[in-house]
C-alpha cells in the first residue's frame, strides 16, 4: 500500500489522527520536500521532531529523487506499506498526482488522506472561494524559467557541465512577485518586451493580467498560512510592496471585484496609514 498524507500548514500536530494511524502502520516514511515547507522548514531539528512524534525514521524526498527515482519508493510500495508525506493536501502539486497514476498502473493500492491546504487556508482574509479565479506560479525574472519555490535546484552552469551543483534554497517572496508583476505591467505596449517575456506559460499568466491591475489595486499578501505567526496583510500593490513579511512561505491574492460582507472582514486586515491593523489569526 502506499499511503499519500497530507501534513497541514503549520507543525508536526498538524496531521490528522488517520493520517498519523496511516504513517504508524507503514514500514517506511518519505517526506516531499520541494513544493511546500512546515513552519520548521527542512532542519534537522524539525525532521527529528517528526520523527519522534512517528516512532520512525524519515527519509527527505527531494525533487530529483520523486520526479526521477519514484521507481525506488514504487518498488518499496508493492512489498509492504509506504508512506509518502506531502505538506498542505496530497493533491496540491501534480508531481503527486503523477506518482499515483504510475503506483496504479503498477497494481499497488493507493489511499489518500487529505488535510488542510493554501488553496483553502487563503479564506481566512474573507475573500469567498468559491469566486476566486485560477491559481499560477510566479517565477523569478531570469534569463531562463524557475519555479517559485527553489529549494534544490541545479545551478545553469553546472548542467551546462553535465555535473549537477545545486544552488542555496529561496523562496518567491510577496514584495518580490509585486516588484515583478508591475515590471511587466510598465512593458505593456512595447513589442520588445513581449517577445523577451512570452517564454513560458507562467509568463503567458502574467500577460493576461497586464489590463486587469496596477499599483493601486488591491490585494491581499499572505505569510506561514497555518502557523502561529502567520501575517495576513490588506492593501494596494504600492503598499504591500512596502511590508516585511518575513519568513517563508507566501502566497499574494489579487483582489477583485468583492461582496460588501467580504469588503467588511477584508477591513480586519487592511493598511492604515502604511501599519497593518492586524495580521494575526481572527
Amino acid at each position: 500500500m502506499l499511503y499519500i498524507i497530507g501534513l497541514g500548514l503549520g507543525d508536526e500536530r498538524d496531521i490528522t489522527l488517520r493520517g498519523l494511524e496511516a504513517v504508524k502502520k507503514c514500514d517506511k516514511v518519505y517526506i516531499e520536500a520541494y513544493t511546500s515547507l512546515l513552519s520548521f522548514g527542512l532542519s534537522t531539528d524539525g525532521l527529528s521532531t517528526l520523527e519522534k512524534l512517528y516512532g520512525k525514521p524519515i527519509t527527505l524526498a527531494d525533487r530529483e529523487m520523486v520526479e526521477e527515482k519514484a521507481d525506488k519508493i514504487l518498488s518499496e510500495s508493492q512489498e509492504s506499506n509506504v508512506a509518502f508525506l506531502v505538506v498542505g493536501d496530497p493533491f496540491g502539486a501534480t508531481t503527486h498526482t503523477d506518482l499515483v497514476v504510475r503506483a496504479k498502473k503498477l497494481g499497488i493500492q493507493v489511499k489518500a488522506v487529505h488535510n488542510a491546504s493554501v488553496m483553502n487556508a487563503v479564506g481566512i482574509c474573507g475573500l469567498q472561494l468559491y469566486r476566486f479565479g485560477e491559481t499560477v506560479s510566479i517565477p523569478f525574472f531570469t534569463e531562463t524559467w524557475r519555479p517559485d519555490i527553489r529549494v534544490k535546484e541545479p545551478s545553469l552552469e553546472s548542467l551546462c557541465r553535465g555535473k549537477k551543483l545545486y544552488e542555496p534554497p529561496r523562496y518567491m517572496t510577496v514584495n518580490t512577485a509585486i516588484e515583478q508583476l508591475l515590471e511587466v505591467e510598465l512593458l505593456q505596449g512595447e513589442s520588445e518586451a513581449y517577445e523577451s517575456l512570452v517564454l513560458t506559460v507562467e509568463f503567458l499568466y502574467l500577460i493576461a493580467f497586464l489590463e486587469v491591475y496596477n499599483e493601486d489595486t488591491l490585494c491581499v499578501g499572505f505569510a506561514r498560512l497555518g502557523s502561529e505567526d502567520q501575517m495576513i496583510v490588506a492593501g494596494t500593490m504600492r503598499l504591500l510592496q512596502m511590508v516585511d513579511f518575513g519568513a517563508p512561505l507566501h502566497c499574494l491574492v489579487i483582489v477583485g471585484e468583492t461582496h460588501p460582507v467580504e469588503e467588511e472582514m477584508l477591513d480586519f486586515y487592511r493598511l492604515t496609514d502604511d501599519v497593518p491593523q492586524h495580521t494575526g489569526n481572527v
